[in-house]
């Protein structure tokens, strides 16, 4: 048996595979929407594909160290000048070292073309979730039945007929989402769609019922979305907004505006809050 080809073969077997994973991570929906739609690849899901990818990154670690134990000669006459001494700068060294610090950098600075690869993924990821759904909050698979019709001014009663009525089975009201769909070998997200129906707590008439803080994906949908979402009139906001000095567009994202505002995503929410709130009391 022969270690050093071992550790060689395990060392290619493992980079394969870890290049195959990292595809695989950088076009995964995000994880709100990856548990919530219940995604999977290949029978994997996301927690499951992001737990090999470490694993085989483990394993392609110390298959590495072993393999420079084993080339260790090789890799010092890399370092050596022409009078064979051991010379840490080399040129090549320095390249390659060169070649990181650009890409370390450029990525903390968001520069071209390293930016570019993290706004492809953004927008793979993006597009992921406009075809799987945005859950109504961040892991909201993980919320007992209970407290999900709660929060989402549901019926809870309804909501269990609802359930019995399409044959889903579960124990009671303390059940997550997660834990029904599981069950029922459904997604979180179909689960949602069966206890809709069931009617929602109904406000004071005349009020507008806008959420306290920002909802899942909040950043990456329209200015004129979110009124169609809330029932708002996307004209009174505009100007609204535009007395606050936000200049917007129909189809600015919250994100587009703040950038374009030198403002913060939540700065923006809290100027909608306001606005809603303040023509609700007049």
């Amino acid at each position: 048996m022969n270690i050093r080809k071992i550790t060689s073969m395990t060392m290619f077997i493992s980079f394969i595979l870890l290049v195959l994973t990292s595809i695989i991570l950088y076009i995964v929906p995000h994880g709100r929407v990856a548990y919530w739609a219940d995604w999977h690849l290949w029978g994997l899901t996301k927690g499951q594909w992001g737990n090999l990818h470490i694993n085989l990154g483990f394993l392609f670690l110390f298959a590495g160290l072993l393999h420079m134990y084993y080339n260790w000669a090789v890799i010092t006459a890399y370092m050596k000048n022409r009078a064979k001494e051991i010379k840490v700068f080399t040129p090549s060294f320095n390249i390659a070292l060169l070649l990181t610090v650009v890409v370390g950098v450029g990525t903390y600075f968001e520069v071209p073309p390293m930016s570019s690869v993290i706004n492809l993924s953004e927008s793979i990821k993006n597009g992921a979730s406009e075809k799987y759904g945005e859950p109504p909050y961040g892991h909201a698979e993980l919320s007992s039945l209970k407290l999900f019709t709660k929060k989402q001014g549901l019926d809870l009663n309804q909501a269990v007929e609802l359930l019995k009525k399409a044959d889903i089975h579960f124990n009671d009201g303390k059940d997550t989402l997660a834990t029904i769909a599981k069950g029922n070998k459904l997604s979180p997200q179909e689960v949602y769609n069966i206890i809709k129906p069931a009617a929602a707590a109904k406000t004071a008439e005349g009020t507008i019922s806008f959420p306290d803080s920002p909802m899942t994906g909040f950043g990456n949908k329209t200015i004129a979305a979110v009124c169609s979402e809330f029932n708002l009139m996307f004209r009174d906001i505009q100007r609204g907004l535009a007395k606050k000095g936000v200049k917007v567009e129909a189809e600015m994202t919250i994100k587009e505006i703040a950038a374009a505002n030198d403002k913060e995503p939540m700065a923006i929410f809290e100027d909608i809050h306001a606005l809603v709130y303040e023509k609700q009391d007049m």
